[in-house]
């Protein structure tokens, strides 16, 4: 899922999307006054309506969520959010400085461009249930869809980090 400009949680996608922090706190009315509304009052009244669920009814989520934030805390009483930073571990493993195109890099790079399964099978012209046998390890990709991973890789800027090369 991505959120969509003309949401009306767009506009706090904008502002986590440019925050260079790995923790930014909001309160309620710092919110409403990004997005030019309200929030909706299970906003104020339940911590499930801040919960990091991955849903298109939760076009809330998808906001913080697309802009590389989960939900660490939300104190209702205080009228507060804490969105950290997203940081997703992966074992990622290498042979002669090229990714193996295993389980849990086949998840970061999904991960790293914002898809779901299915948005993703689509992209590689798979299906949803291979995406899934790729990074549940029934079975890894063949040598044809790895170069393509690879290309992917390259084209939407996806790094592995240092500590795990």
């Amino acid at each position: 899922m991505s959120i969509k400009p003309g949401s009306k949680y767009y506009p706090l996608f904008e502002h986590l999307q440019v925050c260079d922090q790995e923790s930014v706190t909001l309160t309620f009315v710092e919110i409403e006054t990004l997005m030019g509304c309200s929030l909706p009052a299970s906003a104020r009244a339940k911590k499930n309506w801040w919960s990091n669920r991955d849903s298109s009814s939760a076009l809330q989520a998808i906001a913080w969520v697309s802009a590389g934030y989960q939900i660490k805390s939300v104190d209702l009483t205080q009228q507060t959010v804490i969105f950290q930073k997203f940081q997703a571990q992966y074992n990622i493993q290498q042979k002669d400085g090229e990714i193996i195109w295993q389980q849990e890099a086949i998840q970061a790079l999904r991960s790293h461009m914002g898809l779901t399964q299915a948005q993703f099978a689509q992209e590689l012209g798979v299906r949803r249930q291979t995406v899934s046998e790729w990074e549940n390890g029934v079975y890894d990709p063949d040598r044809s869809t790895t170069k393509f991973l690879e290309l992917i890789a390259k084209q939407s800027d996806f790094h592995i980090p240092p500590s795990e090369k």
